[in-house]
């Protein structure tokens, strides 16, 4: 068979099309990057300018020094590692149950779970505020923590590959005397790597990123999501879009790094958990 040389038109049109979603998906994060280094007045002037007539530190400087911004980073990391570690722990305990485990009403509870993942979340916004209100959970990080750690879609994930894991492996630990709980922690889970990797990830920003959620229950000031700092920046600070961008582009930071750190475990993950 004979190879396309690397400079055909088939080649060089794929390479094209992949600059131009790179370009289309860097550029808005580029900017706001370099809007950071710019005063209030130089981000929206027109014509537009990409980069600063004067490179300037001080819009992170005064951002990095506000303790409310910090002190949201901080709660929102915390928040984001436990919500992260518990989704894990909970989803992966389910999963495998609904793929190893024979018990009553298995198909019912089944569908009784993975149900959530076709329900929008607002259309059960106002009701599960109510749920939490009356449980007492409002202005704590239990409310933030809790309410999403059993999630449908990373269960029905991670049971999927649980389903492809090898019977004989389970069969030849219970023949040595192994009890589930042995053959889950010992077997199992040391060869979710991948799979956790991706539903971790999952877990992380949609805690970074919530919004909506964080803004209605909670009002504490000690407890502010940076998501919630960001939207209630220009009704406290104003019109001041060069320290917007600063914030904004350090909110973002500890997720593209996650991203950028775990690609390739990501690409693995979603790829060794094919539908069976």
């Amino acid at each position: 068979m004979i190879s396309r040389p690397w400079y055909s038109p088939h080649r060089l049109v794929k390479a094209l099309i992949g600059l131009l979603i790179l370009v289309s998906a860097l550029f808005p994060l580029a900017w706001m990057a370099m809007s950071g280094f710019k005063s209030k007045t130089e981000v929206l002037r027109s014509p537009f300018q990409f980069f600063p007539d004067v490179w300037n530190l001080q819009n992170y400087r005064d951002i990095f020094a506000d303790p409310a911004f910090v002190r949201a980073m901080t709660v929102t990391f915390i928040g984001a590692v436990i919500f992260t570690i518990l989704s894990l722990a909970v989803n992966a305990m389910a999963a495998y149950a609904f793929a190893r485990l024979d018990f009553a009403l298995k198909g019912f509870w089944w569908v009784y779970c993975i149900t959530p993942m076709f329900i929008p979340a607002m259309a059960i916004l106002l009701t599960s505020f109510v749920v939490v209100s009356k449980l007492g959970m409002l202005d704590t990080m239990a409310v933030l923590i809790i309410p999403g750690v059993a999630a449908s879609a990373q269960m029905f994930f991670l049971r999927q590959f649980y389903l492809n894991m090898p019977v004989a492996l389970e069969e030849a630990a219970l023949i040595d005397g192994a009890n589930r709980w042995q053959i889950f922690v010992r077997i199992f889970l040391p060869q979710s790597q991948g799979p956790f990797v991706v539903v971790g990830i999952a877990s992380f920003l949609a805690y970074w990123n919530a919004y909506v959620w964080p803004v209605l229950v909670i009002t504490n000031p000690d407890l502010t999501q940076i998501m919630q700092y960001i939207g209630n920046f220009r009704s406290d600070r104003g019109n001041d879009w060069g320290m917007l961008m600063a914030g904004s582009t350090l909110a973002a930071l500890p997720t593209i790094a996650l991203v950028l750190i775990f690609q390739r475990y990501i690409v693995n993950g979603v790829r060794i958990s094919g539908m069976k």
